[in-house]
């Protein structure tokens, strides 16, 4: 019976991170990248289809980079290239990148296997890079 109570205590704590992200997402990312995650073609790329890049260790740091320091270049997404700016996030905590990436990688049909965590943002952030050097580390998909 103990086992069941920190499954279920473990599963109402990640709905409530989960939440804490959604409203991360909703006041950082919803207005570019729409509340449905979808982007706006041409101008915001999707959120969807992200799976490869947090199951791969270089996606994933990626992905914390984009967040933290931004995103400048032609970008190619499915049958449209982006070639915008995304301002940086920098002045997130690790622990709000975290919230953030986990909502998007449960949510716009993304499965993320395993969820960020603040130690591994702080990680990924340790070298600053510029917009541009971000996307130049942009893993092939």
């Amino acid at each position: 019976m103990r086992n069941g109570w920190m499954v279920l205590a473990l599963g109402l704590l990640g709905m409530a991170l989960a939440q804490d992200g959604g409203k991360l997402y909703a006041q950082y990312c919803a207005g570019c990248h729409q509340p449905t995650g979808q982007g706006v073609p041409g101008a915001f790329p999707p959120l969807a289809g992200l799976d490869p890049l947090f199951k791969d260790p270089k996606g994933r740091a990626y992905l914390v980079q984009v967040v933290a320091f931004g995103l400048q270049g032609p970008l190619k997404v499915g049958s449209f290239t982006y070639n915008g700016l995304m301002p940086s996030m920098g002045q997130l905590k690790d622990e709000e990148i975290a919230l953030l990436l986990n909502h998007i990688g449960a949510s716009f049909g993304n499965r993320n296997p395993q969820p960020f965590t603040p130690a591994e943002v702080q990680r990924a952030r340790e070298k600053r890079l510029t917009p541009q050097e971000v996307l130049k580390g942009r893993p092939t998909r």
